[in-house]
This record gives structure tokens, C-alpha cells and sequence, in this order.
């Protein structure tokens, strides 16, 4: 059986990625999020707020004796309010870097520390951005925080390979990881974004043109783009990479 760890499944990309996994019925999907939307014999909801960080140092991993594959998927994010530095709430700030950073961190730590002597594929996926490598007026937190998810990764991948070259540690296979965006996907941030105020962010009429020129992914295609990935983990470049660089 192949276990799937997803983070904010009740919509969008996290979602689908649930929908799409729960059709081989060799998967078993446990969704984290607030809100349950999926009914399914192979579909466990742990209802959690990812914005609190109580909430999520009591998230728990369970031993599969079975499993073949392990995987864990750092999706749920939020842009927040879009505003310059010096306008933005106090209390949104803390909540976003806990959902886009603090709460994916805390998960992988407990996640390795779990699987740590289970022998069979372990990977983390978390959903990048853009944003994160680029500075986008307005969106402060979001930019900072998915630069930070990125530099996660690439430590924990750093770490990993550093103890496969350790003998004591290579009776048990190590975890991959890897930060990949997604692009610019229908999904209701958009809704958000294009309804910004010009004054608090230049580039909202690029986005009415994302909308407006069809230049928005849908979500169930880009899941299954991440999922062909995922059952060729060779063909990923980098721990840094966009969907888009595999089209």
C-alpha cells in the first residue's frame, strides 16, 4: 500500500491531488486540514488548523507495516491580506508564516523522525512558489515565507545525503525531498488577488489577464502533474524546481 500524507485537502491543488491518488485503490490518503470534503474507503480526515502551532506539534504519524511508499505533501498556503509592509495585521502575519512555514517544518521533523528505520520509498513534497524567488509588492509574507520553504528543503535534502554516505545509516533507505511550484493555478488566491486594490499591489491587472487570456492552470491538471513526477522521481531535476519545467 502507498500512504499519502496531503495537507489542505478540502480544495484546490491539495484536493485533487486526494481525488486523482484515491483512484488506484493501492493508495491510502490521511488528509490534514479544517475542513473534511472527501469521502472515500481509502480516505482518513485529521481535522487540524494549520495556522496554530499547538495544533500542529500534536499531529501525529502512524507505522505502516505494509507500506511501499510513504509520502508526505506540504500543500495548505495562503497569500493573506495583500498589503505593503507597515499595513498588514499583526495576528495575519503570525498566521501565514505558521501555515506556509512553520507548520510544513514542523511536519517533515516529526515525519522523518517517524520513518526514520522504515524501509521503503519516503519522500516530502512541498508545494513551492514563485514568489518565493522572486519579490512581488504586497505579498511580504508569502514571498519570505515560501523563500523559506525552499531553503528548508534544500538543508533537509543536504542532511539526507549526507547520511547516506554514512555506512552505520544505509541499512535503512533515506528520504527524498523536494520544493516544486506549481505555476499560476485556478484556485480561489486567484479570486483574491484580482480583487486587490491597486494601491497596495502594482501588478494586479497581469493577474485580470492570467483570468482573462486563460493562462490559468486548473488544479486537477496540475496534480496530476506532480503525481507523474512522483512515480518518476528521476526526471526531477533539482530539489528547486517549477511544474512548469517539466511541460
Amino acid at each position: 500500500m502507498n500512504y499519502y500524507y496531503i495537507t489542505g485537502t478540502s480544495r484546490g491543488i491539495g484536493k485533487a491531488f486526494a481525488d486523482h491518488l484515491l483512484k488506484n485503490p493501492a493508495n491510502y490518503v490521511i488528509g490534514l486540514s479544517r475542513q473534511k470534503t472527501i469521502e472515500h474507503s481509502n480516505y482518513t480526515h485529521v481535522f487540524v488548523d494549520l495556522t496554530d502551532a499547538a495544533a500542529i506539534s500534536s499531529v501525529k504519524f502512524d507505522l505502516h507495516a505494509n507500506a511501499q511508499k510513504i509520502y508526505l505533501i506540504n500543500n495548505a498556503g495562503a497569500l493573506g491580506f495583500i498589503k505593503p509592509v507597515g499595513k498588514l495585521d499583526a495576528d495575519t502575519i503570525i498566521k501565514n508564516y505558521t501555515l506556509n512555514l512553520i507548520a510544513p517544518s514542523v511536519l517533515t521533523n516529526a515525519f522523518i523522525a517517524c520513518y526514520e528505520t522504515t524501509d521503503c520509498e519516503k519522500v516530502i513534497l512541498n508545494i513551492s512558489s514563485g514568489a518565493g524567488k522572486s519579490p512581488i509588492d504586497g505579498w511580504a509574507v508569502y514571498c519570505s515565507s515560501k523563500a523559506g520553504l525552499d531553503m528548508f528543503s534544500r538543508v533537509v535534502d543536504a542532511e539526507q545525503k549526507i547520511r547516506s554516505e554514512n555506512p552505520l545509516e544505509s541499512i535503512h533507505r533515506g528520504f527524498r525531498i523536494f520544493s516544486i511550484a506549481p505555476g499560476i493555478v485556478n484556485t480561489e488566491m486567484q479570486v483574491g488577488i484580482r480583487s486587490a486594490e491597486r494601491k497596495d499591489f502594482s501588478r494586479v491587472e497581469d493577474f485580470i489577464s492570467y483570468q482573462v487570456n486563460n493562462e490559468l492552470s486548473e488544479p486537477a491538471v496540475v496534480s496530476e502533474k506532480y503525481i507523474k513526477l512522483m512515480e518518476n522521481l528521476g526526471s526531477i531535476k533539482d530539489v528547486l524546481s517549477s511544474i512548469k519545467d517539466y511541460d
